[in-house]
């Protein structure tokens, strides 16, 4: 008679949380980008009460997400935030504001804005990153004074780079329109803007670019990011100030060795009619979204570009109907003219 060979006892799955906590700290959770630590501290319980009380982990995370924010005077700021400074300040630098303001805004309808508000501190801090296939190009911390009045009363611009300085790259200058369009795959921009005293920050770029565009007679690139954002009506603003667009551009040029320069990486609010606020009603804007709601951080860049689109499309419509109303005008015009000749040729001959 044969013997059966017993099965081996079925294995139970393995849980994460049955780590000890010190084999998570030092050889998985440091192996996840902050997103990834958003999400699994959702999950469980042991990794929620980990990633809590782990500053160094978060700062880790923000210093290589932007590198940017591991200078003193940005560290300075992160570790005023209250409960877990970091983290605190990843889950506000990372995602975009919310909800999208072209969903929800109507030219008949715009949003409204009864009071101005004034930013809670004298200086805005902007902390910004460029990368070309994942490789640092250009880093930079700028802090910019918010209570002059040539600040509030000038179009509202922040420069980081001088007029003669370049930013020098190894990447080769794009020559035609193919290599153009790679730059939307190959290049991200971070732009965080912070107010240190209500540590209030919004990350203020698209991330991707949102265009490409190529001079025709210099061939100068120029990549421009940004985002949308809700503005709203008061007795100061008109319509076109119902939504805005947070651009940034950065102009590329081209070295004597062929090479990629960047010449240009400024920032500046425009409203519908493309034309330039000043520093006292950018302000109100830009205090107003870093005191409002953040999205998920999901299809942020997918999310970016139809945000801005979507804008674009508004804009067109807005000139369209702009053109309409003014050759209405002129019929009106014209015929007004012609009556009044017609009436004044009848009342003399």
């Amino acid at each position: 008679m044969s013997k059966t060979t017993p099965s081996p006892p079925p294995y139970a799955a393995a849980d994460i949380s049955s780590l000890p906590a010190d084999i998570l700290e030092s050889h998985v959770l440091t192996r996840l980008d902050g997103q990834t630590l958003a999400s699994a501290s959702c999950a469980k319980a042991v990794l929620r009460s980990i990633l809590d009380t782990n500053h160094g982990l978060w700062y880790d995370v923000c210093h290589s997400t932007w590198p940017s924010t591991s200078g003193e005077v940005v560290n300075r700021i992160i570790s005023s935030f209250s409960g877990n400074g970091p983290r605190e300040f990843f889950s506000q630098a990372f995602p975009m504001p919310s909800p999208d303001p072209t969903k929800v805004f109507s030219p008949s309808s715009p949003p409204q804005c009864n009071k101005l508000i004034n930013s809670s501190s004298s200086v805005l801090i902007s902390a910004v990153d460029v990368y070309h296939r994942n490789k640092l190009i250009f880093t930079k911390t700028e802090e910019t004074e918010t209570v002059s009045g040539w600040f509030q009363c000038s179009p509202f611009r922040i420069d980081l780079l001088d007029p003669k300085d370049v930013v020098p790259t190894d990447i080769p200058h794009p020559d035609g329109d193919a290599t153009c369009t790679s730059l939307i795959n190959d290049m991200t921009l971070s732009w965080i803007l912070i107010d240190p005293l209500s540590k209030r920050v919004v990350n203020l770029s698209s991330h991707r670019p949102v265009s490409v565009q190529r001079h025709w007679l210099t061939g100068d690139v120029q990549v421009r990011f940004g985002s949308v954002l809700a503005g709203g009506n008061h007795k100061h603003l008109s319509e076109a100030y119902a939504l805005v667009q947070c651009a940034i551009v950065v102009n590329c040029g081209r070295s004597d060795g062929g090479e990629m320069q960047v010449r240009e990486l400024s920032m500046k609010v425009e409203d519908m009619d493309g034309k330039h606020l000043n520093g006292r009603d950018s302000l109100v804007i830009l205090q107003r979204t870093l005191e409002g709601k953040r999205g998920n951080g999901l299809k942020r860049e997918k999310e970016a570009r139809n945000r801005y689109i979507k804008f674009e499309e508004m804009k067109r419509e807005r000139r369209e109907r702009k053109l309409r109303v003014e050759e209405t005008l002129d019929t009106l015009s014209v015929a007004f003219g012609l009556s009044v000749f017609a009436g004044l040729i009848f009342i003399f001959c």
